[in-house]
Formats: structure tokens, sequence, C-alpha cells
């Protein structure tokens, strides 16, 4: 059964269904568990919350994943704290943290300026988890690791999970946390149905050989993985953009930018961005700083502009924009230089066309034909956009419950997460971080993901109980 203070994989809640608000979050990356710790911090009221995701384990979805435990975040220690309003916390956390402590003595007092091990990012949030969880014993939390593949609205606003297990009780409130959501593969070049992403092909040439798909900070740490692990072969990145991860600064970039009124097409903006960065660096400050205001500003400009001009910025913008918004700290930047600068990895820009038991066939940016690349493996380190197909978020947009976003990256969402259907939203129903990036930028970054999240839970709670603030 399930109880205070432990998960159970199979609970029987059904004599608790219809007592207190059942909330079911799918997904158990870090959108899922940082809206579990908003729930638990912020609805002061019982509830029973079910959480799905058919990994055994908790991760970081697309955005934490790594293979090793050294590999390191690409965001400074100020921007993750889990805890809103407190910018401080994982950096106190850290300072409470003996083994790191000793590990990392140059930093102390204080670590708010350095890049951490994912790893040490993961421990923080699930011990802030288990802490938010052990300090409500009126809530209940179960784990399910079943496979959700619907949801059905049944009398008014509840909604019946669909997964391949036990058959799941109603639920008053579902939060969708896929992250990135399942990818679409046949969409992002070539018939990779019958190809593991992994390619291990016979070896042709006398030096091993391997290619990386994708241009983000996936890719240069599958790269730098690969070199720590001994691998002296070559290794070309096939990027369609060509945009590989700009660096961090040295030291703090605090946000800065202009106070004259931005204006309103997309072109413009592009040239007064540039020649922000252009006036910060030769005032002796940095175009990080720039980009890093620039954030605040992000999302109301996004809805101001038009559909087309959206649409625009996504063909042609994205790659560019991406590159210097997921920086890379300095260090694994000076890296990835030496390793281009050297020849021991190249970056070749095109268009993946379809991959071969032998590698893959590749368009060349600029030209008409195509060549054949062998390799020994090709790796996707691409972060996959959702395949808005799948059979749960085909089952919320067919019962008109969500509608894809206006590009297409996701679903249609508010500021809180709620899903949007015409302008209007259940309430009920939300999609917290990368799901929404079509509709709210940089909502794949953690402090917005913690933002959102609290903002989600809040809403929650006044629609359970208006009388009641939140706290």
């Amino acid at each position: 059964m399930t109880v205070q203070g432990f998960f159970s994989a199979k609970a029987n809640a059904a004599s608790r269904a219809y007592a207190i608000p059942r909330i079911a979050v799918i997904g158990r990356g870090f959108s899922g568990m940082m809206m579990a710790i908003a729930l638990m911090k912020t609805v002061r009221f019982p509830f029973h919350l079910q959480l799905f995701d058919p990994n055994s384990s908790v991760s970081g979805g697309q955005a934490l994943a790594s293979g090793h435990s050294s590999e390191i975040l690409n965001s400074r220690v100020r921007d993750l704290s889990v805890s809103v309003g407190d910018p401080d916390d994982f950096n106190q956390w850290l300072c409470g943290n003996a083994p790191f402590r000793s590990a990392v003595p140059a930093a102390i007092p204080g670590f708010l300026q350095i890049f951490v091990p994912k790893s040490i990012f993961s421990d923080y949030v699930y011990q802030r988890f288990s802490e938010a969880f052990s300090s409500r014993r009126d809530v209940t939390v179960q784990v399910s690791s079943d496979m959700v593949f619907g949801l059905r609205r049944i009398r008014g606003e509840r909604f019946v999970v669909e997964s391949d297990g036990a058959v799941n009780a109603p639920f008053d409130m579902v939060v969708l946390a896929t992250g990135y959501g399942t990818a679409d593969q046949e969409a992002q070049g070539g018939d990779l149905a019958s190809i593991p992403t992994t390619v291990r092909a016979r070896r042709l040439v006398s030096r091993p050989h391997a290619i990386l798909l994708g241009s983000g900070l996936r890719v240069v740490d599958r790269l730098l993985q690969m070199r720590d692990n001994g691998y002296a072969g070559q290794i070309t990145i096939v990027s369609r953009r060509g945009f590989l991860p700009q660096s961090h600064t040295r030291s703090n970039a605090d946000p800065a930018f202009p106070a004259d009124e931005l204006p309103n097409r997309l072109s413009e903006i592009v040239r007064f961005i540039r020649k922000a960065c252009e006036a910060a660096e030769a005032d002796g400050q940095s175009w990080q700083s720039i980009m890093n205001g620039f954030r605040k500003h992000a999302r109301s400009l996004w809805r101001s502009l038009p559909a087309g001009q959206k649409q625009q910025f996504n063909r042609h913008l994205r790659a560019l924009y991406d590159s210097h918004r997921n920086r890379l700290p300095e260090a694994l930047h000076v890296r990835l230089k030496q390793e281009l600068a050297e020849g021991n990895t190249l970056l070749r820009r095109g268009h993946l066309i379809r991959r071969t038991p032998t590698g893959l066939v590749l368009r060349p940016a600029g030209r008409q034909d195509t060549e054949q690349l062998y390799a020994d493996d090709v790796i996707d380190c691409r972060c996959q956009a959702p395949n808005l197909n799948v059979s749960l978020l085909r089952s919320l947009i067919d019962a008109g419950l969500a509608v894809p976003d206006e590009l297409g990256l996701g679903l249609a969402v508010e500021a809180t997460g709620a899903l949007a259907v015409d302008g209007n939203t259940t309430g009920a129903l939300f999609a917290i971080g990368p799901l929404g990036l079509g509709s709210l930028p940089d909502i794949d970054l953690v402090p917005e993901i913690v933002t959102q999240a609290y903002a989600a839970a809040e809403s929650m709670a006044a629609r359970f109980h208006p009388q009641c603030k939140a706290v």
C-alpha cells in the first residue's frame, strides 16, 4: 500500500480515491521531480500524488542524461536552485556536503559561480524531493513504472490515465512532465526505425572513425567523454546548421541589457541585440551579460511576434540563438576548440539523408549532391523535439484537450504550463518544461522550469481551495 515516506510500485489507493485530490505527474525527469517538489511545498492540504515513468530510477531526462558521473552541467550553481525565491539554496546544500566541500576547497566559502557534475545536481534535487516529502505526513505518493499511452476525460473535469498496468482511479489534475517527449525519428531524416541509436559498422579505414549527430551540449559531452575514455580515432560532428555551443565567461556575467525600447520586428530585434553585444564588449563587459539580460525580455517579445516571424526564427535563427544561450564552461570550451584546431574532430555542416550499415549519407550544406560518410559508430546526440503523434499526446489532441503550438514544437501552454486551447484552459491539465518550448522561450532551462512548476502548483491549490493562499 501507499504510505507516507515510502514508494510503492503497485499501490492500491482506491479507498482514498475520492476523499482527497488526486494528481498525476507523467515523467520523473527533472521537470517531473520539480513539479513534485513544488506541489509538496505549495499545496497546503492533503492530496495523493502518483508519478508515472517506465524508467525504474529518477533521471534528468534528455537534459540531464549522463553516462559519466563527472559530466559537468553547463549552468552555474547560482542558476540551479529548486527553491523559488532562494537562489542560494543549491550553494548552501553544496556547502553542507562535506565530500564535495573537501574536493573543491578553492571555492569556499561559496560555490555560486562554479559548474558542478550532473550527478551532484541530481543528488541535490532528489534530496530536496525527499525532504519535502518527509515533511508532509498528509501526502501520499505512489510511483508507477507503467507506460502511459493515453489520457481520457470523464465526468467533467476528471481524467483517467491509461497505462499498460493496473487500472488507475480517476485524477483531478494531470501534469505532463515528459521533457522533450518521444522523438519523431522519421522526421529527423532517413529511415531510422531499423537502425539503433549507435551504429557499429565493419572497419573500413585503418583509423577508427565515429560520427556524432547534433550541435548542442550533448554532442560536446559525448565527444569529451569519448576522449576521456581513451578514444583516439577521428570524430566527425555532423550538424545541420553548424553552430556549436559558445563559452561562458570565466567570472560572473551579471545580466545587463539596454534600457532602450526594443523593436518589434524580428530582423530589427536581431540587429538591436548584436549592437548591444558589441557595445558591451567595447565597454569592457561581455556579450554573455547581454544574452543573460535578454532572457528577461524573450517571452514578451516572442508573444508579440506574428506567426510568420516565429517560423522564420525557428528555421534560420534558433540554432544560432541556442548556441549562445546554452553555453559551455570555459574549460570545456577550450577543449572543444583544441579538438577542432588540431583536426582530431571535424565539424561537417549538412543534412542527414539516411543512415546506412556503414555510416550515413550526407548532403553537405550548399550542395545538391550527396556523399557517403563511412564510420564505425554513428551516435545520435540530438535533443529531439516531441512527436505529437505518439499515443499519449495524440489522445489529448484528438479529444480537444490540447493543441500544438504555432511551430509544432510541442503543445500550446500558458505561463503556468496550463494547456491552452483557443485561448482557454481547463485549469486541470498542465505541460511543464520543454513540451511548451514553442509557447515559452527558454522553458527548457532550470530557472524557468522551477518558476513554472511553482506557478502551476499555486494554480492547482487555488483550484481546490480558492479561499486559501498557497504558501
